[in-house]
């Protein structure tokens, strides 16, 4: 999928963007928009890619959580995928951090037949955009690694959000 932006009705699609502003003052809806579109680009690529590890950037993340936060617009989002991505959220942590985790999940995406957003896929250190987010993701506490109860998707970033 190329248009990620059909996965939602232009009115869900807003109302993420609205969430995702909310939860950052002061920046431009134009900004909100793209971090968006790219947790959109991240979730079908989980979908697709389901026993990959992989993670969102910081700024990336921002955005897949304001999908989380519309759960029936998640759940439905989820079964358009094909199955649901699960979001494993730990405290960051540098002891986890994998220092290729982002790499590894650029080219699952751009496998999925997506174009990145290059400014918005940078590690935690090279943000040019600043966002609320600050969690890493893993499906276990302690443990990273995929883990498919029921067929789901869930992904790991080894921390640091990146």
């Amino acid at each position: 999928m190329h248009d990620v932006r059909a996965l939602l009705t232009p009115a869900a699609f807003g109302g993420v963007v609205a969430t995702v502003i909310d939860n950052n003052p002061g920046m431009e809806e134009a900004t909100a928009e793209r971090i968006v579109v790219e947790a959109l680009k991240f979730m079908d690529a989980a979908a697709q890619f389901p026993t990959v590890k992989i993670t969102p950037s910081n700024v990336v993340d921002e955005g897949w959580h304001a999908l989380i936060l519309h759960t029936n617009l998640y759940e439905k989002l989820c079964a358009r995928l094909g199955r649901f991505v699960h979001h494993w959220p730990e405290r960051p942590d540098e002891e986890r951090h994998h220092e290729h985790a982002l790499t590894r999940t650029v080219a699952i995406v751009e496998q999925a037949g997506h174009t990145l957003d290059s400014e918005l896929w940078t590690g935690p250190t090279e943000a040019l955009v600043s966002v609320a987010a600050n969690c890493s993701h893993t499906p276990k506490p302690g443990g990273c690694g995929p883990i498919n109860p029921g067929k789901c998707a869930s992904h790991c970033s080894g921390g640091g959000g990146s």
